[in-house]
């Protein structure tokens, strides 16, 4: 017989208990670790894409006030979208051109059921939609899984 003390009490045991017991903490320890350590982890983003129609803010918004509350402006690689959160990176590629963008949303609307974006000037020129007014492209954006 041993004596054990454990969280204040003194427990007689035998040498073989003793042992079950450390074989006990040390799997719980371990259960614990591995069960904490998925909770903290990492997993990969969820990558959404979709085929749309786009078309590019008219002159007459520049300097407003957008949604968000910064101003609009023609020069930088902005974009409205109804639902995604402010913020949103979103990576657009004209299926004509296959050029290539990324914009940032600040803005709410188009309120059109045809298109689901509407991009700065900029954004349009470097997609090569200027004088379109119009494209089918396709998005991708990365879902925030906070």
């Amino acid at each position: 017989m041993v004596c054990f003390r454990f969280l204040n009490l003194t427990l007689l045991c035998t040498v073989r208990q003793i042992k079950a017991m450390k074989k006990i903490y040390l799997f719980l320890s371990l259960v614990c670790c591995l069960s904490f350590g998925k909770a903290f982890s990492q997993s990969p983003p969820d990558t959404v894409v979709k085929t749309i129609y786009t078309t590019y803010y008219a002159k007459k918004f520049e300097g407003r006030k957008t949604t968000s509350g910064e101003r609009y402006r023609a020069a930088k690689l902005t974009a409205a979208h109804r639902t995604l959160p402010f913020g949103t990176l979103i990576k657009v590629r004209n299926l004509h051109t296959n050029k290539t963008v990324e914009v940032r949303v600040n803005d709410r609307g188009p309120f059109s059921k045809k298109f689901e974006l509407d991009l700065s000037q900029s954004a349009a020129k470097a997609l090569g939609i200027y004088h379109l007014g119009y494209a089918k492209v396709e998005i991708s954006y990365v879902i925030q899984n906070y």
